[in-house]
């Protein structure tokens, strides 16, 4: 018996050595209050140095991550992705590429440049269309609201972004969220030490946050063993978190809310103090911000034409068809699917909570008119002033 734990001792000190540098170093204050013993604990004796073991080593690794909800093999996220099905929108889409661009009346006034019934004239335009043809090599397109366009002023849109959020059966212990822009991760909190580990994290992968540290007014989460990644970088968000809360806001009376994470750019779905749905948006960008506040949702539609502008010189007016799964809960403001861009995780609306069309189409089919939407920002940047804010819009 002595032979054989003198040789497991040789065994662990040996594997000690491969340990990250990083880890060995964080471990030392740990490890000084575990010492008590002349053997090494086992890793399978974590936090039973009771025995006379010390904590040390392999040991006193796995310990330590054990105190951070680390285990291993790692546990994925407890959610599971949605129908993908939701994804698919039975409307064709296309940019409009000209402004100003001609809708004629008819196929034919649209191949001889005949009768015009109206022009797109905001600088940012999508149709959609319910036909095509194409006559002596040239397309046309039948836009969805009447008369017909060329292929010249349209840019067919493929697609729209497949990223889906996570649907949950029970409320996570911990937050979690998505990448949104990519980085390799670092061994340990901070810019000060070089020790990259090689390893990069891509967009929209989902990751667990096991603990945080603030350093130089930077957030740092680490998102795996000895992996840490900062907030943003250059101005740009990393990360978009999911902080768990089963908590309903004041005001909200059924046990059912949407709350709406300006900083993280997150969204999060509950049903009777249970989180039921989380993923990315993309809410209004500085100055069309997305109000904070408690609302309710008043209108829905399947799909629904937007168009506004804020500035005098209409320098930022849209035009929007068939916007998919909208949920008008504040003004002008919504909840709806945008098929025009996949930006989700950065404010870029005017106003509105962007979302992909499977997870507004998702959203859609579980809320009801009277349902909470709380929106807040927990940096406590956005403007919260009521006189700071008109209608909104898409």
């Amino acid at each position: 018996m002595v032979n054989r734990i003198l040789l497991l001792n040789i065994f662990l000190l040996l594997t000690l050595f491969t340990l990250p540098i990083s880890a060995s170093a964080q471990e030392a204050d740990y490890e000084s209050s575990n010492s008590a013993g002349e053997i090494l604990c086992l890793p399978g004796d974590v936090y039973q140095s009771g025995n006379g073991c010390a904590m040390l080593g392999p040991s006193a690794y796995l310990s330590r991550m054990q105190h951070l909800g680390i285990s291993f093999p790692l546990q994925p996220l407890n959610g599971k992705n949605p129908d993908p099905a939701l994804t698919y929108v039975d409307i064709r889409y296309g940019e409009v590429v000209r402004q100003n661009a001609p809708v004629y009346a008819s196929l034919e006034d649209a191949v001889k440049k005949g009768s015009v019934v109206r022009k797109i004239d905001s600088p940012y335009s999508f149709i959609s269309y319910t036909d095509e043809a194409v006559i002596d090599g040239k397309r046309y397109y039948m836009v969805d609201y009447g008369g017909w366009m060329t292929a010249n002023d349209i840019s067919r849109i493929g697609t729209p972004s497949l990223f889906q959020g996570k649907l949950f059966s029970y409320t996570p212990e911990r937050p979690f969220g998505w990448i949104i822009f990519p980085t390799e991760t670092k061994q340990t909190p901070g810019f000060d030490i070089e020790d990259y580990t090689g390893r990069e994290v891509y967009r929209y992968q989902e990751v667990q946050i096991y603990a945080t540290e603030t350093i130089d007014g930077i957030e740092w989460y680490m998102i795996g063993p000895d992996e840490w990644i900062p907030e943003n970088r250059e101005w740009q968000r990393l990360i978009g978190r999911v902080l768990p809360n089963p908590n309903p806001p004041d005001g909200v009376n059924n046990g059912r809310w949407i709350e709406v994470n300006l900083k993280d750019q997150t969204v999060a779905v509950y049903d009777q103090g249970q989180l039921v749905f989380a993923s990315l948006i993309a809410s209004g960008i500085e100055p069309f911000w997305t109000r904070p506040g408690l609302f309710q949702i008043y209108e829905k539609y399947d799909s629904t034409p937007m168009r506004g502008a804020f500035e005098a010189d209409r320098s930022d007016a849209y035009y929007l068809e068939d916007v998919p799964w909208t949920m008008y809960y504040d003004k002008a403001r919504a909840l709806h699917g945008a098929y025009w861009h996949n930006g989700f995780g950065a404010p870029r609306s005017h106003g509105c909570v962007n979302m992909s069309v499977g997870d507004a189409r998702w959203l859609y089919d579980w809320a009801d008119i009277g349902d909470w939407v709380y929106v807040w920002d927990p940096s406590g940047r956005t403007p919260t002033d009521p006189e700071q804010y008109g209608d909104g819009g898409a």
